[in-house]
């Protein structure tokens, strides 16, 4: 092996340690004691099955991400990518075709591997811990859809990454920028529209008290909103959730019908609050805004890569090429992405606290804002007192607890 070879597989056994360490952690952080701030609201029964869920979870993540490396591992040092380069070539196509092929091969090989693992997540520990609802038929149709969405999205975009990198010269980098800018805005706003009702129904809240309370605070606070949507969440599990998406006259506020069916108006307007507060604080904007220097700077030393033969030599390719040298880039950034998503996931925490902050500050429903997170953790079976350092690698949202506090605190005020 060369020395990138190396370095790679360090990068990869380093990045799979700090994960299982932290997996270790955050079992050994589990607490037979229910905290103080959650008692009358977590029935024992409830709280032991939210641990048994967890460690459920935590090791079938192990299994499943160990079966991806091993995988990997195999395809990588069995001169997999070698051979998948020489038969695409003897096919003769033009350059940008014969990219497509490739990457698509190894995208659709991946995505079946882990398709048994995606199905037993759903059949298996979301049914045994009774959350999936989700029939054989949905599920299957779900992926159908996905993978045309791929195509007619997907497709178009890396065929023009693969040109601009074939023909485009020094430039290449930020003509791939620009167009993957210009993709990242067209799905905010096609998403919300077009892409999303694929798979879920959303219909027009109904007249009532819970529309008006939430039209008249949209008022109060200049957030022009013209319609709430409610979202059949329920069709594929019983979880709860709310959330805000898309821009100008194609945003959403979307409730989960499962949330209506367990919260009070109070509690609802709170929690849309908290939506509204990511759209009146920028987050949406800064997330989108970050999102685009990340791409920038991905392409930028993704044009100093994507010809070294060096990394072309580390997985055993003689021939350089555009298509490879895009997935062993990948391979090769993928740590790197990591680290940078660990500041990201703290920005994210740093964002939902403000979030929280600004319904409480607006509504002064500080109480019920409270009590539909508790609501929430218990019906979703959350993690109570995750380790720190679990959070800090994996969590966007704050523990529980730490929000409950923050909120107290500022109600005090």
């Amino acid at each position: 092996m060369n020395p990138l070879a190396w370095i790679i597989l360090t990068a990869i056994a380093v990045d799979a340690g700090l994960n299982f360490t932290a997996d270790l952690l955050n079992l050994k952080a589990v607490r037979t004691q229910l905290p103080e701030a959650m008692e009358g609201w977590y029935p024992p029964e409830a709280y032991q099955k939210s641990q048994a869920y967890l460690v459920a979870r935590t090791r079938f993540g192990w299994i499943a991400q160990g079966f991806d490396l091993l995988v990997l591992l195999l395809f990588w040092f069995g001169g997999g990518f070698a051979w998948l380069d020489i038969w695409v070539r003897h096919l003769h196509w033009p350059a940008p075709w014969t990219g497509l092929l490739f990457i698509g091969a190894l995208v659709g090989l991946k995505a079946l591997l882990a398709e048994p693992f995606s199905a037993y997540a759903t059949f298996g520990i979301e049914q045994r811990f009774g959350f999936n609802r989700t029939t054989w038929g949905t599920y299957i149709k779900d992926r159908i859809k996905s993978v045309v969405l791929a195509v007619v999205l997907g497709a178009p975009l890396l065929a023009a990454v693969l040109a601009f990198f074939e023909f485009a010269g020094a430039n290449a980098w930020w003509y791939c920028w620009l167009v993957v800018v210009a993709f990242m805005l067209l799905i905010q706003y096609i998403a919300p529209t077009w892409i999303m009702p694929l798979f879920n129904r959303f219909d027009p809240l109904q007249e009532g008290a819970l529309r008006d309370a939430i039209m008249d605070y949209a008022r109060r606070i200049d957030f022009k909103l013209d319609n709430i949507f409610v979202m059949d969440g329920s069709r594929r599990s019983s979880k709860s959730n709310a959330f805000f998406t898309g821009f100008g006259r194609h945003r959403r506020i979307v409730l989960f019908d499962t949330l209506i069916e367990k919260h009070s108006v109070d509690e609802l307007l709170a929690v849309l609050a908290h939506e509204m507060g990511h759209y009146k604080e920028k987050h949406i904007l800064k997330n989108l805004l970050i999102g685009i220097l990340q791409a920038g700077l991905m392409f930028y030393i993704l044009s100093f890569f994507i010809a070294y033969k060096g990394l072309f030599d580390a997985f055993y390719v003689r021939q350089v090429s555009v298509h490879a040298g895009l997935i062993f880039f990948g391979i090769l950034f993928a740590p790197l992405d990591g680290y940078l998503g660990m500041a990201l996931q703290a920005l994210s925490r740093r964002h939902e606290y403000a979030a929280d902050s600004f319904a409480v500050t607006t509504t002064g429903l500080g109480q019920a804002l409270i009590l539909s997170l508790k609501k929430l953790s218990v019906h979703n079976l959350s993690n109570l007192q995750p380790h720190p350092f679990y959070v800090f690698l994996n969590y966007s949202h704050p523990p529980l607890l730490k929000r409950i506090q923050a909120i107290e605190d500022q109600t005090l005020l």
